[in-house]
């Protein structure tokens, strides 16, 4: 399914995000702390500890930008620390915007939020 959808361009920026998700069946909740370093409006690439295991399946919340709850698929694990996913759904322009003004990478220095759309 997600080798048919359309790839949207990558933009580098610089989020920080969590991850939650649940370990050993429904037992508990668990949450981890990564950076976004490169996100389009069907996937992002996330810096994190990959000694733990990772599940298929988890959220992913943006707290800065006020995004919760964004349903997340693991595509790759690389050796570099970073993580390749693909969102469940396509992130609107108006997210995407979000994410850029609350970004700290020098690209999007100069956003500003639209508080009228």
């Amino acid at each position: 399914m997600y080798d048919r959808e359309t790839r949207f361009p990558m933009e580098d920026t610089m989020n920080a995000a969590r991850l939650e998700y649940t370990e050993k069946g429904v037992m508990h909740m668990a949450s981890r702390r990564c950076d976004i370093i490169r996100i389009s409006r069907s996937g992002a690439i996330l810096a994190l500890l990959t000694q733990y295991k990772l599940p298929q399946q988890f959220y992913l919340d943006l707290p800065d930008a006020r995004i919760t709850k964004v349903g997340c698929m693991l595509m790759r694990v690389n050796v570099n620390n970073t993580v390749e996913i693909r969102f469940l759904r396509v992130l609107s322009e108006k997210e995407l915007n979000k994410i850029f003004v609350y970004s700290t990478h020098p690209a999007h220095r100069n956003r500003a939020l639209d508080i009228r759309a």
